[in-house]
């Protein structure tokens, strides 16, 4: 058994990192999509709303779908349609063309997103300790290698189709392959699925709300900090695509440490510090006079935001009968809202400025910092792990 869990561990870390890859791929080459279809910040913020439109919509029945199909079927699928879907978003012919495709392809990494998560939490809980930050530091791994490389073939010149189109293959590869070694969970009957819609109550809403502003600083982050470098700092395409490398840098290390630190310090202690940090690199951005000082201050925003997810999922995963739809119930909130923000941010930053914008970012840093207490759950789950070898 130990054997086999330990395999899963490994392969679900790998899932993880090929969804992060696929994020890092597009998010570093939106700037040339952008310039390709002539999309100003109004236009460009309406497009990446329906990431957020598409998770939305799915998210509440993710939890659903992962019971009936099985953890380890639901995830191979789920990640080889979100790499796929990236492959081929660089080759919209119009902004609403685009729109449509970023519709189909929030839904594949929102659904993906929930069903690799679950299988987190159940390793988790065969394990017997905590591994679900380290696991979202594979998520940002992932990110880095696909936004260097994306940074990498921008200096290269070469395009974003070719960039997406051979990540997304590979990627979709990748995933369905580590997903061979998962927990071999078995598709749960009709009749004990949980409920169809999942929608968070109680302490997992709370939880969710808590999310809900990390995600959005994250998300607003990953998908303007090179427009911002670009328009506001004057910096080159690849000098811009690096302040998204150095954000998903300190988002992994940030997360890779991230149970030790927990371990030592308490989920809530390291949130309230994390949160402080995040805040001095949002007030960089806002004040930058260089791209230097940009890429530092996103880097920064990244440390801060790191554990926050991580701990929101490990404490809704560890609530009820049902991980896999808590779970679900809290990205409804963190993600389904928080996926919103790219495109907010962009209506923002068409009426006001992108400075104006990151300021904004910067108070809900500072929220997540002031309401770390209510993660105090994820903290007990840490000290109380289900037994090695455990159901989960």
């Amino acid at each position: 058994m130990t054997s086999v869990v330990t395999r899963a561990r490994w392969a679900v870390a790998t899932v993880f990192a090929a969804h992060g890859a696929a994020s890092g791929s597009f998010a570093s080459r939106i700037p040339w999509i952008a310039e390709n279809l002539h999309l100003n910040e109004g236009s460009l913020g309406l497009a990446l709303i329906m990431p957020a439109v598409g998770s939305l919509s799915t998210m509440p029945f993710a939890g659903r779908l992962v019971q009936r199909w099985g953890g380890r079927t639901a995830t191979r699928v789920l990640i080889a349609a979100w790499s796929l879907a990236v492959g081929v978003l660089a080759l919209a012919p119009s902004q609403w063309a685009l729109m449509g495709m970023l519709l189909l392809a929030g839904a594949a990494a929102g659904t993906s997103d929930i069903a690799m998560n679950a299988e987190g939490v159940e390793v988790e809980q065969r394990l017997g300790r905590s591994i679900m930050s380290s696991l979202h530091g594979m998520w940002s791994v992932g990110g880095l290698i696909g936004s260097g490389i994306g940074a990498g073939a921008a200096y290269l010149g070469i395009s974003a189709p070719v960039n997406l189109g051979v990540m997304g293959v590979l990627l979709a590869v990748v995933g369905v392959t580590a997903g061979r070694w998962l927990l071999p969970n078995a598709p749960v009957p009709a009749s004990d699925d949980g409920p169809r819609f999942s929608l968070p109550r109680g302490p997992v809403l709370i939880i969710g709300l808590v999310g809900f502003c990390a995600v959005f600083a994250e998300g607003a982050t990953a998908d303007w900090c090179a427009v911002y470098l670009r328009q506001v700092l004057d910096a080159g395409e690849g000098q811009a695509a690096v302040a998204y490398s150095a954000f998903a840098l300190s988002m992994a290390g940030g997360r890779l440490v991230g149970d030790a630190v927990v371990r030592r310090f308490g989920a809530v202690g390291t949130v309230r510090v994390a949160g402080v940090v995040g805040i001095i690199g949002g007030l960089l951005v806002v004040t930058a006079w260089t791209p230097l000082v940009g890429i530092l201050g996103f880097g920064m925003i990244g440390l801060g935001c790191a554990v926050v997810v991580p701990l929101a999922f490990s404490a809704a995963g560890h609530t009820g009968d049902h991980p896999a739809h808590a779970i679900a119930g809290v990205a409804t909130v963190s993600y389904g809202a928080g996926l919103a923000a790219p495109g907010l941010m962009g209506g923002i930053a068409h009426a006001t400025s992108l400075p104006f914008s990151f300021a904004l970012v910067t108070g809900l840093i500072a929220i997540v910092a002031l309401a770390a207490g209510r993660l105090r759950a994820a903290e007990i789950a840490h000290r109380e792990p289900v037994a090695a070898g455990a159901s989960a």
